[in-house]
C-alpha cells in the first residue's frame, strides 16, 4: 500500500486520470461549456508526469519546505512525512511540541557556534570597517567620542571564544561544579563565584585574573573555598576598610535555619594572607532577594537588602536598621553614588527610589520618584550621571528611564526572560550594554542608539531546566586590572571561557605561561 505524501499531491490511479482530463479541459476550451471552472491551473506533481513522459527528460521541479499545516501533527522535512503530535505529560516519550522546539533551537544554536568560528564575522552595522572609521577620523568628520564607539562594536563583533583552564592547589580535582553566580569588583582583577554542589548547598570562594606579557589572560581560583547547605540569592562587593574588601552575601533559609546575610572580609579565602580577615558579622534577616551596598560618605557602611514587602537598611557597624513597608517582592536594588539614594525594582513591575535622608513613613511619601516597567523588574543600573536608569524585567524588556522625567526614551530589543532572574552588565566607557537571556543567548548593544551588535550562543546546549545552562558573564576593557585584557568572561556550568578582543589572543598553555604582569589580588 502506497504511503500518502503531501508532495505527491494524490498523482496516482484515478485522481491522476482526473487531473490529466482536467489539463485537457484547460487546453481545449471549446469541449468545455464552462470555462470558468477549469482556468485555475493544476499543481505540478513531482514525482510522474500526466502525459506518461519521465520527469527527468525536463528541469525538475524545485521542491518546497512548506507543508501545509494540519492541526495536531508535524510535518518532518527530512522524512517527507506528517507525525502525530501527542500531549508532553505522556509517558512513552512521544512526539511534542517541547521536543520539537528545543530540537530547532539545538539546531540554531550550533549553526551560530560554528557561524562564530569564522575567523570573519558581520559587522555590526552595514558599512562599517576599521579603514572607514580611520579615513573619517582623519578628514575631522568623526568626533573622537564616536570613533571610539564605532571602534569598540567592531571589536566587540569580532571576538572569537576561547577555553580558559582555572589554576588550582588542588590540581587533581578539576571543578566538576557548575557556576550559579560570579561578580567582579570594581577593578576586575578578583571574581566571587557561587558554585552548587552535587550533594546539595553550594560552595563560594574568589578568583584571580591576571594579564600575562604575551597577552593572555590567566585564572587562579583562591585556596579557601566555603561551604553552605543554603543558597545563595544574591551577592555583591562591600567598601568597610578599603575599596572592595568585603563580600555580602544574601542566604535562603532551609528547615529550622533562618535567612541571613553574612558580611565576608575578602582576604578569608586566601591562606596566603598572615593578617587577621578582618569584620566579619552576620544579619538575622529573613530570605533576601537582593542586596546593595552604599558607596556615598553621607551613609558610611551602610547596605540594604531587598525582602518579600519589606526594604532594610542597616548600618553594618553599628547595626541600626530603618525598614520600609512595599506592597510586593525587591529583586533589584543600587544605590546612587552622588547622594545617599537607593533605587528598587518590584515584582510587581514598580521602581521607586528612597532618600536615606528621609524618614520612613506609612503613606509611603517617602519615595523620591516612582514609574512602572510593565512587569517584573529583574535588574536597575544607574547610569553615571545619575539621571538615567536601565530595567530589566520577566517579559524581555530593557528600558532606559529619564529618572528627573520618569518616562522612557529609550528600548533594547531582542532580550528574551519569562521568569529568571538575569542581571544587566553595562560598561559606558566602551558604551555597550549587555544581557543574558533565559535562552542562553548573550546580546550586546549599543548603549548609544539600542542597535543590537552581537548575539553570542552558549558554548554548553540548554538544559530541562534551562538554569544550570544559562551563562554568567563579566565585561571589561581591563579583564586582570590596570594592565588587564578587554573582553568577555563566561562561567557556563562548569567551564569557563573567554571572548578576547585580540584576534591573535594566544592560549596561556600556548603561550608558555608567561608569569604574571604584576599583583593581582594581594590588598
Amino acid at each position: 500500500m502506497k504511503r500518502f505524501s503531501w508532495r505527491d499531491g494524490g498523482g496516482g490511479g484515478r485522481q491522476g486520470r482526473h487531473r490529466h482530463h482536467r489539463w485537457r479541459k484547460v487546453r481545449s476550451p471549446s469541449r468545455s461549456p464552462d470555462r470558468s471552472r477549469y482556468d485555475r491551473s493544476p499543481e505540478p506533481c513531482p514525482s510522474t508526469s500526466t502525459d506518461g513522459s519521465e520527469a527527468g527528460s525536463s528541469a525538475p521541479p524545485k521542491a518546497t519546505n512548506t507543508a501545509p499545516e494540519l492541526p495536531g501533527f508535524y510535518f518532518d522535512p527530512e522524512k517527507n512525512r506528517y507525525f502525530r503530535l501527542l500531549p508532553g505529560h505522556n509517558n512513552c516519550n512521544p512526539l511534542t511540541n517541547e521536543m520539537l522546539r528545543a530540537k530547532e533551537q539545538e539546531r540554531k544554536r550550533s549553526a551560530m557556534l560554528l557561524e562564530d568560528e569564522q575567523p570573519r564575522k558581520k559587522a555590526p552595522r552595514t558599512g562599517q570597517n576599521t579603514s572607514l572609521l580611520l579615513h573619517n577620523r582623519h578628514l575631522g568628520l568623526l568626533p573622537p567620542s564616536s570613533y571610539c564607539r564605532l571602534i569598540h562594536e567592531l571589536k566587540v563583533s569580532g571576538m572569537r571564544r576561547h577555553k580558559l583552564e582555572v589554576q588550582s592547589s588542588e590540581s587533581s580535582s578539576p571543578n566538576t561544579d557548575n557556576f550559579r553566580l560570579i561578580k567582579a569588583d570594581s577593578t576586575c582583577e578578583r571574581v566571587f563565584t557561587v558554585n552548587d554542589v552535587s550533594h546539595g548547598g553550594c560552595k563560594y570562594g574568589i578568583m584571580n585574573l591576571s594579564g600575562c606579557s604575551k597577552g593572555s589572560l590567566s585564572v587562579e581560583m583562591c585556596d579557601n573555598l566555603y561551604f553552605t547547605n543554603r543558597k545563595v540569592n544574591s551577592i555583591c562587593w562591600a567598601s568597610v576598610s578599603h575599596p572592595d574588601s568585603h563580600v555580602l552575601l544574601c542566604l535562603v533559609s532551609i528547615s529550622q535555619t533562618p535567612g541571613c546575610v553574612s558580611l565576608l572580609p575578602a582576604s578569608l579565602f586566601s591562606n596566603s594572607n598572615p593578617d587577621q580577615p578582618g569584620m566579619l558579622c552576620s544579619f538575622k534577616i529573613s530570605t533576601a532577594w537582593s542586596c546593595a551596598w552604599c558607596l556615598n560618605p553621607q551613609a558610611d557602611k551602610t547596605f540594604s537588602t531587598g525582602l518579600s514587602r519589606h526594604v532594610i537598611v542597616t548600618n553594618a557597624v553599628t547595626g541600626r536598621r530603618q525598614m520600609y513597608s512595599i506592597n510586593s517582592d525587591v529583586l533589584a536594588q543600587q544605590f546612587a553614588l552622588r547622594a545617599p539614594v537607593l533605587f528598587n525594582g518590584c515584582r510587581s513591575g514598580e521602581i521607586f527610589s528612597i532618600d536615606l535622608r528621609q524618614r520612613s513613613r506609612r503613606d509611603h511619601s517617602w519615595k523620591a520618584c516612582r514609574f512602572h516597567q510593565g512587569s517584573g523588574v529583574t535588574s536597575v543600573r544607574l547610569l553615571r550621571d545619575e539621571n538615567y536608569l536601565l530595567a530589566a524585567d520577566m517579559q524581555g524588556q530593557i528600558k532606559l528611564w529619564d529618572v528627573r522625567m520618569t518616562r522612557t526614551v529609550k528600548q533594547y530589543e531582542g532580550h528574551h526572560n519569562e521568569y529568571a532572574y538575569l542581571p544587566l552588565h553595562v560598561n559606558e566607557d566602551e558604551g555597550l550594554l549587555l544581557a543574558v537571556g533565559q535562552d542562553c543567548y548573550t546580546r550586546l548593544w549599543s548603549l548609544n542608539d539600542g542597535h543590537l551588535l552581537r548575539t553570542i550562543p552558549s558554548p554548553h546546549p540548554a538544559g530541562k531546566e534551562g538554569f544550570d545552562s544559562i551563562p554568567n558573564v563579566v565585561f571589561s576593557s581591563q579583564l586582570g586590572g590596570c594592565r588587564g585584557l578587554p573582553g568577555l568572561l563566561m562561567a557556563v556550568r562548569h567551564d569557563l571561557y573567554y571572548y578576547p578582543y585580540n584576534s591573535d589572543y594566544q592560549d596561556p598553555a600556548a603561550a608558555g605561561k608567561e608569569p604574571s604582569a604584576g599583583p593581582v589580588s594581594g590588598r
